[in-house]
């Protein structure tokens, strides 16, 4: 059993830096504190249960514009358009005029690939319940 004192150095290296080439090459590979300031924003979006819910219909539905995202969604017109704001300011969303009418899809291959992935792996830890 471990006491008090175990538990707060527990977490700690006993040696400051156990392999220093790794340490080198992985400093060097980190990005930028602007990349990853863009990053967590993009997560911080997506950490949003409707603005999911709006990029998962973009995900299935491809093309669409909000009157049918809010009814997909099940949520206000004008909720879905200010999750859509913010997406389209992160370049999570674009969109396309017609006429007095816009239409929303994902911004590119790598939104989509990454909330296939995140689905997959939601998917994939409720199967191994």
């Amino acid at each position: 059993m471990s006491s008090a004192s175990d538990v707060g150095t527990a977490d700690r290296c006993v040696t400051r830096v156990v392999d220093p080439e790794k340490v080198a090459v992985v400093t060097a590979a980190m990005p930028g504190a602007g990349t990853v300031g863009e990053l967590a924003q993009v997560f911080g979006l997506l950490a949003d249960p409707g603005r999911l819910r709006v990029l998962t219909a973009l995900l299935e539905g491809g093309e669409m514009c909000v009157c049918d995202i809010a009814a997909v969604c099940g949520n206000s017109e004008s909720a879905v358009s200010h999750a859509l704001r913010l997406l389209r300011a992160s370049r999570v969303v674009q969109a396309r005029r017609s006429g007095r009418m816009a239409y929303y899809r994902l911004a590119d291959s790598h939104v989509r690939m990454l909330l296939d992935l995140a689905l997959a792996h939601v998917g994939h830890e409720e199967e191994g319940s």
